[in-house]
């Protein structure tokens, strides 16, 4: 089986060069996308694809429930890197429907290490119990959760210091929010985007996903 990736690997470089002769040379002389996409590691969430853009476009970190922590040292470190470094002027965080990490959350039941890393999305279930208890098809509840988490973390991104730094320089820098089925393969704009500190402001007060900062992050903010 693993040689079969090695062979489809082959294949596909076979395939690119023929209707493409410069695309890999290009491709290595440099990484210039526009976009970040915070997206979950579902093996069904194929980025690029969904999006239809080819490597080099799209700088994407992926993670259980597309989840953007401040306490994460890789997201961060992706995170300054897009922002600082590419200088992208788009930030998307794409959750989706079904996700197997929000559903974990959820139920309330102990999977091990997962439940420390699922945290704040079961804080966040906790905090929207009444409105998700009023969902009688599990399905349903799932998914309104599944929107939930991705609006908490586009706050999550407003809020983080590197991006309100780049606010500050008046560098031109949008979060987004999408959510995508796997049932059809289409993407659904949850018309959250967020591009200033006002906007962000706007965002934290009037959404209620809003989590509280860790101390050390509380002190210095």
């Amino acid at each position: 089986m693993i040689e079969d990736l090695f062979d489809n690997n082959i294949r596909w470089a076979a395939s690119r060069a023929r209707v493409d002769p410069e695309y890999f040379r290009r491709l290595a002389a440099q990484q210039s996308p526009e976009y970040l996409w915070i997206g979950c590691a579902d093996s069904r969430v194929p980025a690029n694809e969904i999006v239809g853009l080819d490597p080099g476009e799209l700088f994407v970190h992926r993670n259980v429930a597309n989840l953007a922590p401040p306490q994460d040292a890789n997201f961060l470190s992706v995170l300054q890197f897009a922002v600082e470094v590419l200088k992208v002027r788009h930030v998307i965080v794409c959750g989706h429907y079904g996700c197997g990490g929000v559903r974990a959350a959820m139920s309330g039941e102990r999977h091990g290490l997962i439940d420390h890393w699922l945290q704040p999305v079961s804080t966040l279930c906790r905090r929207h119990a009444h409105a998700l208890e009023a969902i009688e098809d599990l399905d349903a509840r799932v998914n309104a959760l599944c929107e939930k988490n991705v609006l908490a973390q586009v706050a999550s991104v407003a809020e983080n210091p590197f991006v309100q730094d780049a606010w500050r320089r008046g560098q031109p820098l949008s979060v987004h929010g999408w959510i995508y089925s796997i049932q059809d393969g289409l993407l659904r704009d949850l018309e959250t985007t967020v591009d200033g500190r006002e906007a962000a402001l706007r965002l934290l007060d009037g959404d209620g996903t809003r989590a509280p900062a860790p101390p050390a992050l509380a002190a210095v903010s």
